[in-house]
């Protein structure tokens, strides 16, 4: 769900995304790719794309990939938590979702030509990088109706554009994944109604997650444009349809109004409505702390990679199961042959 991962600076860039074609023949499939980006159409796995076209889309999906597993974590710890039965059968559901958006965007990365346990390694060895946003601590209770309220709402604004991307399985398994965000976001907005209309306790809880997840939220969006290494090159590809700014503009101004039917107040004194530019101004966004989480050293870097590798490994003798039971299941229909 969340790709401003794709802005991050990767040491093994393809200078090839720069340089041009290197044939009279690549620079026909080159012209061929971008009269289909142009016409609207999508790139299929098995059509011919320039290298640096799927390095930017393995690099892309798998990021997506490990944000969604990585982000069942700081809601799964509240499932044996939640207020009631209707609350906790909603969380089930919506981490379900979750591992299921990180299964289907794996696949995606598969007609690339990557191999799954790859990716999965990259992540573990802290190479791969995941969303920023899920290496902050979930404290309450209110904590998950705000993720599923800023959080998920986000991540529908990035996520919407990519059900045009240039790349067709991308652009088909985010049409679910963007369906059920929505439910998502909707659950999320739901309970924090609920609490807003409780005890005095209940809305001071609200307040303060929202004061602890506005500003990463708007981080979500990735670095400004201007600072943004691989947003030239995924525009022109079509595989971005918007850019990090206007995306983190069309957010805020949605946000706004929602937080005024909540009745709570976003974290920023200089949030303003601008007449003239018909959008509503905000502050500045500490961008060392978004790099610092980036790099590793946000509150809950470690203990999400280490809950990660541990699941991985704890699960191991279930995959190991499932590959002995094709392998029986393979020779049963080769002697039925």
């Amino acid at each position: 769900m969340y790709t401003q991962a794709m802005d991050i600076p990767s040491p093994e860039r393809d200078e090839t995304a720069r340089g041009g074609p290197r044939s009279v023949r690549e620079a026909e499939y080159e012209a061929e790719i971008d009269a289909k980006v142009a016409r609207g159409e999508f790139i299929e796995a098995k059509d011919w794309m320039p290298e640096a076209y799927r390095k930017t889309l393995v690099r892309q999906i798998s990021q997506h990939a490990h944000s969604e597993i990585v982000g069942m974590l700081p809601e799964g710890n509240w499932i044996t938590r939640a207020p009631t039965l209707k609350r906790k059968a909603i969380l089930l559901a919506k981490v379900q979702d979750e591992g299921g958006h990180g299964m289907y965007l794996y696949a995606a990365a598969e007609t690339l030509g990557v191999a799954r346990d790859d990716l999965v390694d990259a992540l573990h060895s802290g190479k791969a990088k995941y969303s920023s946003i899920f290496n902050y601590p979930t404290l309450n209770w209110a904590d998950i109706g705000v993720i599923g309220w800023l959080v998920d709402g986000a991540a529908i604004m990035n996520q919407i554009p990519l059900c045009r991307c240039s790349y067709g399985p991308y652009a088909r398994a985010m049409i679910r994944i963007c369906k059920e965000e929505s439910f998502h976001q909707r659950q999320g907005y739901d309970l924090l109604l609920t609490m807003m209309k409780g005890t005095p306790e209940q809305r001071d809880l609200v307040q303060d997650a929202v004061n602890r997840w506005w500003w990463p939220a708007l981080m979500m969006f990735g670095p400004h444009d201007s600072a943004s290494t691989h947003s030239g090159d995924s525009i022109k590809w079509g595989i971005k349809r918007i850019s990090n700014d206007d995306l983190r503009q069309k957010f805020v101004d949605a946000a706004v109004p929602q937080a005024r039917v909540l009745g709570i107040t976003l974290p920023d004194p200089a949030l303003k409505w601008n007449e003239a530019r018909g959008h509503w101004d905000f502050g500045p966004i500490d961008w060392s702390e978004f790099w610092n989480v980036v790099n590793g050293h946000g509150q809950c870097n470690r203990e999400r990679l280490a809950d990660r590798v541990q699941a991985w490994e704890d699960g191991a003798w279930v995959r190991e199961a499932a590959m002995a039971h094709a392998e029986k299941q393979r020779k049963r229909d080769r002697l039925a042959a």
